[in-house]
């Protein structure tokens, strides 16, 4: 399975009034997390409330991404809450509240194939501040290969959520296509 959502503002202030470059604040070094004010007439559903996350969390995405790469899992189990869930590109849903069996069935979704290649575009993390949750957004490309040697490569965009252990309990993923290179 692979990677998905997210837009966020970061403000910057500067001082105009010195030649002294002025000190560090609390202010200057965190990012905004004003919401956005003009929704255009929409509301969305979740938040529209950001402000940059826990770049450790990105780390653990990445760690995620090579072991699917690698085909093992094993290593990464650590990482997902006891009760977990997965929205597939493909329409499938993976999880439950019995880790070891989802666990098994992303894997086995892995041995389909012989080998995965994948393409890192961007990560970053991110805190909705007026739900108070953690998130990775990742986007990238996959190419894999099947058990019959056909290779497809996909387009990728994935949302991982972390509880406040700071494990993974949910995960988005969108896919498309990747356009075929005309020769």
């Amino acid at each position: 399975m692979k990677k998905t959502f997210i837009v966020f503002f970061a403000a910057i202030i500067f001082s105009c009034n010195t030649a002294e470059k002025p000190e560090a604040t609390e202010s200057m070094s965190k990012p905004s997390s004003e919401a956005i004010t003009n929704m255009s007439g929409y509301t969305p559903i979740y938040s529209a409330s950001f402000e940059m996350g826990d770049p450790k969390q990105a780390e653990i995405v990445l760690e995620l991404w090579r072991a699917w790469e690698n085909g093992d899992l094993t290593p990464t189990k650590t990482h997902f809450a006891d009760s977990i869930i997965f929205y597939g590109a493909d329409g499938s849903v993976v999880g439950g509240s019995n880790l070891d069996s989802s666990f098994n069935m992303m894997q086995e979704y892995r041995n389909m194939y012989s080998s995965v290649q994948t393409e890192v575009y961007t990560i970053f993390p991110v805190k909705s501040t007026d739900k108070n949750e953690n998130w990775v957004c990742a986007w990238g490309k996959e190419i894999h290969t099947d058990k019959s040697g056909k290779t497809d490569s996909m387009y990728l965009q994935e949302t991982w959520r972390f509880n406040k252990d700071g494990k993974v309990n949910l995960l988005y993923q969108f896919m498309s296509p990747a356009a075929k290179a005309s020769q």
